[in-house]
C-alpha cells in the first residue's frame, strides 16, 4: 500500500504526518517513526510512504493549531484503522474539547461498558493519530498525568497549550515504573469529561507491557 509522508516541524518537534487520498492514517513523533511503521504495516499490510508536501492540508491546519486555534484539528478526517471496539474508543476521544480531560473508566462508562477500563485504555494506548485523536485527554484518574506515548513532557505541554487546568504532577511512584512510551489506563472518578478528578489512583492493568510499539 502506498501512503504519502509529510514531515511537519512543530514546539514539540517534528511530527510524522501519513494520509491516504483522503484521511489522515497516521500521526506520530520523529522519534518513533519506526513504532509507526509497525502499526502501519500491522493495519495497512506492507506500506510504502512517498514524500508530500502538506498532504490534505494536515501540515497547515497542525501549525494552526501549535500557534493557539485548538479548533484546526476537529475537521481533520482521519483513518486509524483498529477493531470495532478501538474504533469506539478513537471515536470517543475526538469529542473531548480542548482544555478538558477524562479517565479511562468515565470513557469505559460513556461507552456502556463501565467494567472495561483497562480495555479501554489498550484501545487508547494503540491510538495512531496523536493529538488528532486526543488521547493526551486522557489522564489518572487522581488529576495525574499517567503515561503518554511521546513522553510525559509532550504531554503536559499539550495539556497547557490547550489550558487545560489539571495537576500536571507525573504519575505516582507505582504508575512511574511503566516505560516512558505507555499510556496506562486507570480506573475511574467521574462519568463525564472534567478539568479535575480527586479520587485515589489505582492499581495499573496488567499486560501494558505489550504496548512498547508506542505507548
Amino acid at each position: 500500500m502506498e501512503l504519502q509522508l509529510d514531515r511537519v516541524e512543530t514546539a514539540l518537534g517534528t511530527l510524522l504526518v501519513v494520509t491516504d487520498d483522503t484521511h489522515l492514517c497516521a500521526l506520530d513523533y520523529d522519534d518513533y517513526h519506526s513504532r509507526m511503521m509497525a502499526l502501519l504495516n500491522q493495519r495497512h499490510g506492507p506500506v510504502t510512504l512517498t514524500p508530500a508536501v502538506n498532504p490534505l492540508g494536515i501540515g497547515d491546519r497542525l501549525q494552526s493549531y501549535f500557534a493557539g486555534d485548538l479548533a484546526a484539528l476537529e475537521e481533520i478526517a482521519v483513518n486509524p484503522s483498529g477493531t470495532a471496539f478501538q474504533q469506539q474508543v478513537w471515536a470517543m476521544l475526538r469529542r473531548i474539547p480542548p482544555g478538558q480531560t477524562t479517565s479511562y473508566g468515565a470513557l469505559a462508562a460513556q461507552l456502556g461498558k463501565p467494567k472495561a477500563s483497562r480495555a479501554v485504555g489498550l484501545a487508547n494506548s494503540l491510538n495512531p493519530i496523536a493529538i488528532v485523536i486526543p488521547c493526551h485527554r486522557v489522564i489518572g484518574a487522581n488529576g495525574t498525568l499517567t503515561g503518554y506515548a511521546g513522553g510525559l513532557e509532550r504531554k503536559r505541554w499539550l495539556l497547557q497549550h490547550e489550558g487545560c487546568r489539571v495537576d500536571l504532577r507525573a504519575p505516582s511512584a507505582k504508575a512511574s515504573q511503566e516505560k516512558d512510551g505507555e499510556r496506562s489506563p486507570t480506573s475511574p472518578a467521574n462519568t463525564s469529561p472534567t478539568t479535575h478528578s480527586p479520587t485515589a489512583l489505582p492499581d495499573e492493568p496488567n499486560g501494558v507491557e505489550q504496548l512498547s510499539l508506542r505507548l
